[in-house]
Parts: C-alpha cells; sequence; structure tokens
C-alpha cells in the first residue's frame, strides 16, 4: 500500500519510485525467459523494427496485430545495408510484446503480484485492466533512442487513466540510456495522439507545447529491482544506449475499466483475449 506522502508526491510529479520493490529471484526468472523466447525466434519469420523516433513509417501488420501475441521486434540498427544481423541475434531484439503478462506464465506471475494491485488503487484506479506488456533490451552499442512522448499518446481513454508500471531488471544510469522525466509535466497538454484506422496509423499533433530541455528534466537513474509509476501524460525519454552494457526493463500500460477506452487506439483486444487486471 502507498503512504499519504507517496500518494502525494505521485500527484504532484506525476511518477512514483519504489526501489527494491522486485525480488532478485524473479527478476531472473523473467530474464530467462526472455532469453528462452528470443532463442526460439527464428528472424527469417519476421524482420519487424520497432522504432520511436518515426512511429507510423515503421509501424507495420506484426506490430498492428501483437496486442493479442508475443513477437519479437529488432532494434533499429540491427541490420547492415544488405539486410543482414550486424551481430548476434540475442544482441539485436529491441523488444518482446505485447501480449506477455496474458500468454506466458512467468510474466504472468511477475505482472500479477497483488502488491501492484494495491497501487494501482493507491494512485486511483478503481478498475485496473493490464493492456500491454512489453520487454525491452536496449542493446549494448545499438539500443534506439525513445523520443520525447506521453503514453497517453498510445492508449486514449476519457477520461485519461493510462498509467505506466515500469520495472528495471538491470541497473539504468545515464550511460546505458535511463528513463528522463519532467516532474509535474503530467499537468500539462496531451500533445499528440497515435491513431489507427484499418491497417494505417498516424500522428495526430494536439498542442503545441515544446518537449522538456535539460533545463526542467530529470534523470530516473534507477537500481535493478526497482519500480517506477508514471501518469499517462508525464512525459519521458531514454536516450540511444552507446555503452557495452544493456539497460533491460519491463513494462506494463495499464488503463481503468471505468474510463473509455477509445476504438482509435492502435492496440485492440477481441473476445478470445479478454482484458484483465492485476487479480
Amino acid at each position: 500500500m502507498l503512504s499519504d506522502a507517496q500518494k502525494d508526491r505521485f500527484r504532484r510529479d506525476g511518477y512514483l519510485v519504489l526501489p527494491g520493490f522486485k525480488r532478485a529471484e524473479d527478476i531472473a526468472a523473467l530474464r530467462d525467459r526472455a532469453g528462452e523466447i528470443v532463442e526460439a525466434f527464428d528472424p527469417g519469420q519476421s524482420r519487424a523494427i520497432f522504432s520511436t523516433t518515426d512511429q507510423a513509417r515503421h509501424t507495420d501488420d506484426d506490430f498492428l496485430s501483437s496486442g493479442d501475441k508475443v513477437r519479437c521486434f529488432f532494434e533499429e540498427e540491427a541490420f547492415d545495408e544488405a539486410g543482414a544481423l550486424r551481430q548476434a541475434k540475442a544482441l539485436s531484439i529491441n523488444k518482446i510484446g505485447h501480449a506477455l503478462h496474458d500468454l506466458d506464465p512467468v510474466f504472468d506471475r511477475f505482472s500479477r503480484d497483488p502488491r501492484l494491485a494495491g497501487i494501482a488503487a493507491g494512485i486511483g484506479l478503481a478498475e485496473p485492466q493490464i493492456w500491454q506488456s512489453m520487454y525491452i533490451f536496449k542493446q549494448p552499442g545499438i539500443g534506439g533512442e525513445v523520443r520525447w512522448h506521453q503514453d497517453a499518446t498510445f492508449f486514449e481513454t476519457d477520461p485519461i487513466t493510462v498509467t505506466t508500471f515500469w520495472f528495471a531488471l538491470e541497473d539504468a544510469d545515464r550511460s546505458n540510456g535511463c528513463l528522463w522525466v519532467e516532474p509535474g509535466g503530467h499537468a500539462g497538454p496531451l500533445r499528440e495522439r497515435f491513431v489507427r484506422a484499418g491497417n494505417t496509423t498516424h500522428m495526430e499533433r494536439l498542442d503545441p507545447t515544446p518537449w522538456p530541455t535539460d533545463a526542467t528534466a530529470v534523470p530516473l537513474e534507477a537500481t535493478t529491482g526497482t519500480l517506477v509509476v508514471f501518469h499517462g501524460k508525464l512525459p519521458h525519454y531514454s536516450a540511444p544506449n552507446r555503452s557495452p552494457v544493456s539497460r533491460h526493463a519491463y513494462t506494463l500500460h495499464v488503463t481503468d475499466a471505468r474510463a473509455a477506452y477509445s476504438a482509435r487506439n492502435w492496440l485492440q483486444r477481441g473476445p478470445d483475449l479478454p482484458v484483465r487486471g492485476f487479480v
């Protein structure tokens, strides 16, 4: 359960940092399972790339149909000019997504920690629903930049309720691409909306407010096991990882079932895999 001080901090800053939230053995199990998924993945079946620098251009059928699947996506710099991997497959994957929490028992156990339900209730999510899970590798040397954005851009609800649960599976610092946020930035406007129409997507510009600068942004350096919870309108960013050290993380995107989930969101679920909460 969250203390009153933690609830106040979340309301004021738009995020909450909880060091030591996950045990080393739980993190090890998740990392081992992610390694098994990558090992079993055949790059010849899909060359899908994940990039946030031009989201609409890099969106393809593999991405749009992954809301109820477990799929691997490559780093933008994984391939050379001839289309061959520059390095080993295990060092070329950007992320695994997007229904790990529903389709894989190891990820289900990690994601449905009863304590997460308590945190969700403490920040106002009365009926939490987990829409998306991602295992993010932030590979050494080629880990891609995640440009400034707000997660509510990709998970429109009325009212806005999307909340991110971000778990550090390795130490994250400035050298290997830790999160940067704008404290209090969630009180500002939603700048963009990522809209799906059939099998096409586009980014709508909603507000011209500029993204944060070094003067207002702060790094969230996190040790392994830390949980960061942040509001869907909080601007955040992570730099490319040019270091020799990876920065593995796991994220859940959660909305409140009391809010209307937009039919224009890229991620939709059918009746075969209904959206569920933490318990």
